[in-house]
């Protein structure tokens, strides 16, 4: 009961946010026609009470920036965006997407929902790493931001 509760008061943008991973995913993997995918993804149970302007941006800008994201992953990453695992990728380009593109989510915010998205779907320590690469990441795409929460820290 515990599980539900707490599905049912998840946020139309974290909703949207899991729909996009999941068509990232898809189209990560099996590099299908995105709008097939988003086709597929709009069908899925609850797609109804998700943000589904978020979830578009996030699915066709991730897909259409990936090159760009990459190179800003790249910088901050140990690996090639190739060989993540598919689940880190598109959570790593949902947040870079979401620091890049969404001023209207601070970056702790786009940084923590990308930590709960790979807690959610990826690896054991999956959500590490990704917290690691976009925290970099944010310096690039965020700066001004960034440095004025670290100085009101200090």
């Amino acid at each position: 009961m515990a599980a539900k509760s707490r599905a049912a008061t998840k946020s139309a943008r974290r909703r949207a946010r899991e729909l996009a991973l999941q068509g990232l995913y898809e189209w990560l993997v099996g590099r299908g026609e995105l709008a097939a995918i988003e086709a597929h993804m709009r069908e899925q149970e609850g797609f109804e009470r998700c943000d589904s302007q978020h979830f578009d941006a996030l699915l066709h800008g991730c897909a259409r920036e990936h090159a760009a994201l990459d190179a800003v992953l790249a910088k901050h990453a140990d690996r090639k965006t190739s060989e993540m695992s598919p689940v880190e990728h598109g959570v790593l380009l949902i947040g870079a997407y979401e620091l890049a593109h969404c001023a209207d989510v601070p970056y702790k915010v786009a940084i923590n929902e990308a930590v709960e998205l790979a807690k959610t779907f990826g690896g054991t320590d999956g959500h590490k790493y990704v917290n690691g690469v976009l925290d970099k990441a944010a310096l690039d795409l965020r700066p001004q931001e960034v440095a004025a929460a670290r100085a009101a820290r200090a």
